[in-house]
């Protein structure tokens, strides 16, 4: 049986019904949501017996100058289905989202990962620092703007 990813629609009705006032659209297969609730919109998706997203993939940040997008990438071993679901973070200072290290403990590494390299940090992380350069060093050197 081959795994099936969910459509940007199918997610939208069962998170927009699970998290009110968080889903800001769906399009090509992707869950947009508002950067404040992408840990109760995760919690939700691990949660819900019909989704049960239980193993993260991958989370990932694109920096565009102006504003940063994340990617998470999810899957159900279970139900044998993935989603990824993105939010957006406007500005280039103070970038910050909840942290979702309480629901899989594989977002350890991978939020200190994207704290270090491009800035984003994760709020309620356990332990938010850098994992690939020292500690005291300066800027973050995957962003666009970093010389």
């Amino acid at each position: 049986m081959a795994v099936q990813q969910l459509s940007g629609s199918d997610l939208s009705s069962l998170v927009g019904a699970g998290v009110p006032d968080s889903v800001e659209r769906q399009e090509d297969g992707v869950l947009w949501v508002k950067a404040p609730k992408i840990a109760d919109v995760c919690g939700f998706m691990k949660s819900d017996a019909g989704l049960d997203f239980n193993f993260l993939n991958s989370i990932s940040a694109v920096d565009y100058i102006n504003h940063f997008e994340l990617v998470y990438h999810l899957t159900s071993l279970n139900k044998r289905h993935t989603a990824i679901v993105k939010t957006r973070l406007d500005g280039r200072e103070d970038l910050s989202l909840p942290s979702v290290y309480h629901l899989w403990r594989g977002a350890d590494f991978q939020e200190r990962e994207i704290w270090d390299l491009m800035g984003v940090s994760f709020s309620g992380h356990p332990n938010m620092k850098r994992i690939m350069l020292w500690e005291g060093f300066e800027g973050h050197p995957l962003r666009k703007d970093y010389l």
